[in-house]
C-alpha cells in the first residue's frame, strides 16, 4: 500500500532519550523545559523573532483572531482546510469568502478590496501547498483600509519569501506541526508575530489568561502543549533539512515522470524559497481525475483531493458560488510524498496514471460509488 502520506519518525531511541529526561523531571505540561527548549530551536532554525508553541494549527488560528480582538467579517479563502473557516466562526466572526487566483491557487488580491466593508476587521489567507501568497498586494490593502492580516501558512515550514521566514509576515501567522506535516511533533501549531506586546497577549491567553499565578487579564483557552510533543518535535528538527532535500528530490522525479500528463502545476510565487510540502496535480478534466483515482485505489495507492469541496460550501457559512475556486476543487489532486517514498514508487504511480489517459474508454475497474456518480454525471452530460 502506498498511502498519501507518512509522517517521518526519527529512530526510537532518538526520542527514548527524551523520555528518559521527562520520567526524571516528571514535568509533562504547563511551559516545560522541552518546549521551551523547542520554541528557542525553531527561532534560531527559521531565524524569526517571536513564536510560540500551542497544541496544534487550529488553536493557533484561534489565539491569532482572539488576540488582534477581531469581530464583524472576516475575508478568506474557500481553498483551504476546514480550520480556516471554522476558526472564524468560532471566534464569533462572519467568513466572507473570494475567489482564488487560477494559477497560484491562492486567495486573490484583485478580489479582496471589491469584498471590504465598514464590517470588515481583517483578511485571513492560505499559503496554499506552502506557496507564499502575494504578500505585498495583500499587506498595501490591509494599509490602505487599516485591516490586520493573519496568514494561515500550516503548510508553509522551511518555506522563504525574499529571503526571510514566510512566518514573519502578517500580523500574526499561524502553522501546523500535525503528524502530516513535513515538520511535526505529533500534535502542535504555533503562532508567529513581530509585535513584542502581541506576543505577551497570545501567551497569556494560550495558558487560559493567566498573567500570574492568581490573575487572569483576557479571555484564555488551554492552548498549551506537552512535553511529549516538544520532544519529537526536538527530535525531528535534528533531520529537518534531509526532509527538505528529500521531498524536492521526489517532487522533481514525479514532474519529470509525468511531463506528458495532461495536467498542470501551482505556480510558485517567484519571489519564494519552496519547500514541497505537497504534490499537488491540477487535472486537464475532472473526468481524467476521478478516473485516474479509481485505478490508483484499485491498484492500493491513495492519493486525496485536497481541497474539496470548497468551504464556502460549509453547512454553517452563507453557501457562495467561486467560479475559480469550484474549477480548481474539482480537478485537483494531491499525490503520495513523504520521506520514506521512493523513486521505484513514484514510476509505478505514474505509469497508472498515464495508462488510464491513454485509454479511449472508461477503464474496467471496480470503481467506489461516490466517484461512480461523480463520473457518471460527468459523461451523461457530455451525452448531451
Amino acid at each position: 500500500m502506498i498511502p498519501v502520506t507518512k509522517p517521518f519518525l526519527p529512530k526510537v531511541e532518538e526520542y527514548d532519550d527524551y523520555l528518559a529526561s521527562i520520567w526524571e523531571r516528571q514535568w509533562l505540561t504547563n511551559n516545560g523545559p522541552l518546549v521551551n527548549e523547542l520554541e528557542l530551536r525553531l527561532k534560531e532554525y527559521l531565524q524569526v523573532n517571536h513564536l510560540l508553541y500551542v497544541a496544534n494549527g487550529t488553536v493557533a488560528l484561534q489565539i491569532a483572531i482572539e488576540a488582534l480582538a477581531l469581530s464583524g467579517e472576516i475575508i478568506t479563502t474557500p481553498f483551504s482546510f476546514v480550520a480556516t473557516t471554522s476558526s472564524i466562526v468560532w471566534q464569533g466572526c462572519k467568513p466572507v469568502f473570494v475567489d482564488i487566483d487560477a494559477k497560484t491557487l491562492n486567495i486573490d488580491p484583485q478580489k479582496i478590496e471589491e469584498a471590504i466593508t465598514p464590517q470588515t476587521s481583517a483578511i485571513l489567507a492560505t499559503h496554499v501547498y506552502g506557496n507564499p501568497c502575494d504578500i505585498d498586494a495583500i499587506q498595501e490593502i490591509a494599509d490602505k483600509y487599516k485591516l490586520k492580516v493573519i496568514y494561515d501558512a500550516a503548510h508553509c515550514f522551511g518555506t522563504k519569501y525574499k529571503n526571510r521566514s514566510v512566518f514573519e509576515y502578517g500580523d500574526i501567522s499561524t502553522t501546523s506541526f500535525h503528524a502530516t506535516k513535513l515538520f511535526h511533533s505529533i500534535e502542535g501549531g504555533a503562532v508567529f508575530t513581530q509585535c513584542p506586546e502581541l506576543l505577551k497577549k497570545m501567551s497569556q491567553i494560550r495558558n487560559f489568561g493567566y498573567n500570574g499565578p492568581n490573575e487572569f487579564t483576557v479571555l484564555g483557552l488551554n492552548g498549551k502543549n506537552s512535553e511529549f510533543h516538544a520532544a519529537m518535535g526536538l527530535c525531528n528538527l535534528k533531520h529537518i533539512n534531509e526532509i527538505l532535500k528529500k521531498r524536492k528530490q521526489l517532487s522533481h522525479h514525479y514532474w519529470k515522470k509525468l511531463e506528458k500528463l495532461a495536467a498542470t502545476y501551482p505556480k510558485i510565487n517567484p519571489d519564494s524559497e519552496y519547500n514541497y510540502s505537497y504534490f499537488p496535480i491540477l487535472f486537464e478534466s475532472k473526468e481524467l481525475m476521478l478516473k485516474c483515482i479509481a485505478a490508483l485505489e484499485v491498484n492500493k495507492i491513495y492519493c486525496r483531493r485536497y481541497f474539496y469541496p470548497a468551504l464556502s460550501h460549509l453547512p454553517y457559512v452563507q453557501d457562495q458560488i467561486l467560479p475559480v475556486c469550484e474549477d480548481i476543487s474539482d480537478r485537483i489532486l494531491c499525490l503520495p510524498l513523504y520521506h520514506t517514498l521512493t523513486f521505484a514508487d513514484i514510476n509505478y504511480i505514474a505509469r497508472i496514471i498515464l495508462r488510464i489517459q491513454n485509454y479511449q474508454e472508461t477503464p474496467v475497474i471496480d470503481m467506489p460509488v461516490n466517484l461512480q456518480i461523480e463520473l457518471d454525471t460527468i459523461l451523461k452530460t457530455k451525452e448531451n
